[in-house]
């Protein structure tokens, strides 16, 4: 099998006038493996190095002004329409192969939004699809055709494609409406069937049931059964693709639907996913592996491949070596190292290095940097989570903010009716989604790991960035005349606005199960600690919770030029036992500061102690004073 591909790129380098120098550039292999391999003298190559030639010598042409820079088509998912029109596109073919072999009956693959699963399930829809059987002219130019025995396979099986990506409504009726739409579309497109000689007046009866306001029991047994009139039909067992599986569950959980929206799914994967003898194969794709209990919980057959447990580990996103040659092709190699920091840093198993495929694309179509893939992305759970999310939570966010590093339990599994109570599914969903990456792993508890996380790369914390704002909205204006006023050291209106803020705020960072006095402020003094690290980032070193001096102080404000003014800041509750009145516990806090020493990591980097400002903020329910 390695011979014919070798013999292939030999040809393919003749053909094209290729040196061993420009194809070594252009797939990031080493020159001496690139001659060793073309060459015959490395009979049995590795993988990841053929994909790696393959993909310089099948997109290469000798005419580079007509191809070298092919038309972006930004957002279009269909393989089709990207092929025959010439579109840019990076082969990832070689996941038929893979996915084929592995012989697995269900598959689910779990990766973030924009990543490339829906074109990946087109792709594999116009392969397998006998409603694209003639189609194979798509093909002949990619790897998956070097192999003749993948060839006879195309165009060969039945296949139902469905997506829940529009699944979006806010109640249960609409969502499960919407579902029933899906499917009532796929009985529509396949109405040749039930006109079938050998089809029965009870088929026929169970078809007519299949409409827009059929009962639960027909919905759950919908697509088993239309399974079988394919297998019937088709003499051969039927392909099921189903995209963004866990759309529906995502919106379930933030609109407090899920226990309905939960059992309906799970009657329906059953009938299609396990009890179905009519299956040949099947993939589910989604952002998130949820929990089995939720709606996998009669699944044995399931292969699960998420972002930490992956085997197609470079079928979905770019390449370091896929997206070196893009820039290459499009002059744009200037800009890698500003490349790498915006929108690399996804680990998908055991490969690094992985690129976000929409922001790559909207880069090379545009040259310009931006936060392409965040302004795609429905933040609204994850921003829910965040900001009504524990003290501990938040100050997690403040060390990501600053670009440390944090030590978060990893569960692949998401069990989202406890995600609000388990800090460990905040992470996991975090992971899932892209916005944070497995920078190492420290140790496993179970079914947990224990690893040490960070922030993707630059485009996502400018998407927190801009989460961090919205909380704020409103008073944005008014939010940053806050922090003038505290640069100027204004303390009259400081107290005005933090009282009208306070007042305004708690709730939205108090919503534990059981809100207290004491838990209240801690919440919404880590949330306006995050505002002042979006709006003060650029000119101050926001530390929280630091050691300096004989403990630690709550926020300091280290400026990066030593000759700004500094500020710490000192948080505290009203104890009515210990401090009569709110004046007494602003003293108390700034007392501490002093008798702390929390000025000396300051003055240890040559801060003048003149330049260098205390606060104290004294709370007591959500009244605040500053002093």
């Amino acid at each position: 099998m390695n011979s014919k591909r070798i013999e292939n790129l030999k040809k393919l380098k003749k053909e094209q006038k290729l040196t061993y120098e420009v194809i070594s550039q252009r797939s990031g292999v080493p020159l001496s493996t690139v001659q060793k391999v073309i060459g015959g003298k490395i009979p049995a190559p590795r993988e990841d190095t053929l994909l790696a030639l393959e993909s310089v010598l099948f997109n290469s042409t000798s005419d580079k002004n007509t191809l070298a820079q092919p038309e972006i088509s930004i957002g279009n998912q269909d393989f089709a329409a990207i092929i025959e029109n010439g579109y840019f596109y990076i082969d990832k073919t070689s996941f038929i192969k893979r996915w084929w072999e592995s012989a697995d009956v269900v598959t689910l693959i779990t990766r973030p939004r924009r990543f490339g699963k829906t074109l990946n399930l087109s792709m594999l829809d116009y392969f397998f699809s006998n409603r694209h059987e003639g189609s194979s002219e798509l093909f002949t130019s990619l790897s998956i055709w070097n192999d003749e025995e993948y060839r006879l396979l195309q165009g060969q099986y039945p296949v139902l494609f469905m997506s829940f990506a529009s699944v979006k409504g806010t109640d249960y009726e609409t969502s499960r409406s919407q579902i029933i739409q899906e499917i009532v579309s796929l009985y529509r497109n396949n109405s040749h069937l039930i006109e079938a000689p050998y089809i029965t007046e009870m088929d026929k009866k169970f078809w007519s049931m299949v409409t827009y306001d059929m009962t639960d029991a027909t919905v759950a047994d919908s697509i088993r059964f239309l399974c079988e009139m394919m297998h019937r039909y088709y003499k051969k067992k039927v392909l099921v693709f189903l995209d963004e599986y866990d759309t529906p569950i995502q919106e379930a959980y933030t609109n407090g639907f899920w226990d309905k929206m939960t059992g309906f799914i799970r009657n329906l994967f059953n009938s299609t996913f396990k009890t179905n003898t009519h299956l040949e194969r099947a993939i589910m794709t989604g952002i998130t592996r949820i929990s089995k209990e939720s709606i996998f919980s009669d699944l044995n057959n399931l292969k699960v491949d998420t972002m930490t447990n992956a085997k197609y580990n470079t079928d979905f996103g770019f390449t370091e070596n896929e997206v070196r040659n893009a820039l290459s092709a499009y002059e744009l190699n200037d800009s890698a190292v500003d490349v790498k920091e915006w929108y690399d840093g996804f680990k998908i198993g055991e490969a690094i290095d992985i690129y976000n495929p929409w922001s790559i694309t909207q880069f090379l179509d545009t040259g310009t940097l931006d936060d392409y893939w965040a302004n795609t992305n429905e933040n609204s759970l994850v921003e829910k989570l965040i900001r009504e999310g524990s003290v501990d939570v938040k100050k997690a966010m403040e060390s990501l903010l600053v670009g440390d590093s944090i030590e978060a339990l990893i569960d692949d599994e998401i069990v989202f009716n406890l995600i609000n109570t388990n800090e460990s599914g905040i992470y996991s969903l975090l992971l899932a989604a892209g916005y944070l990456k497995i920078d190492h792993a420290i140790d496993n508890q179970g079914v947990r790991k224990k690893c040490s996380v960070s922030l993707t790369n630059l485009e996502v914390r400018h998407a927190f960035e801009d989460m961090i704002k919205r909380w704020f909205e409103g008073d944005s204006v008014r939010y940053n005349d806050f922090i003038k006023a505290l640069l100027l050291n204004d303390v009259k209106y400081m107290n005005r606005f933090m009282n009208d803020m306070a007042l305004n705020t708690f709730s939205s960072f108090d919503v534990g199960n059981k809100p207290s006095s004491n838990t209240e402020p801690e919440r919404f003094y880590h949330g306006f600690v995050l505002g002042l690290i979006v709006d003060l980032g650029n000119r101050y070193n926001i530390i929280s919770n630091r050691e300096s001096g004989f403990g630690r102080n709550d926020v300091c404000l280290e400026p990066k030029d030593n000759d700004s003014p500094a500020y710490v800041l000192e948080f505290k509750v009203h104890d009515p036992e210990d401090e009569k009145t709110l004046e007494e516990t602003v003293q108390k806090a700034l007392n501490q500061i002093i008798e702390k020493n929390y000025d000396a990591a300051l003055l240890a980097r040559g801060i003048k102690q003149e330049n260098i400002h205390h606060y104290g903020f004294a709370f007591e329910g959500k009244k605040v004073l500053i002093g």
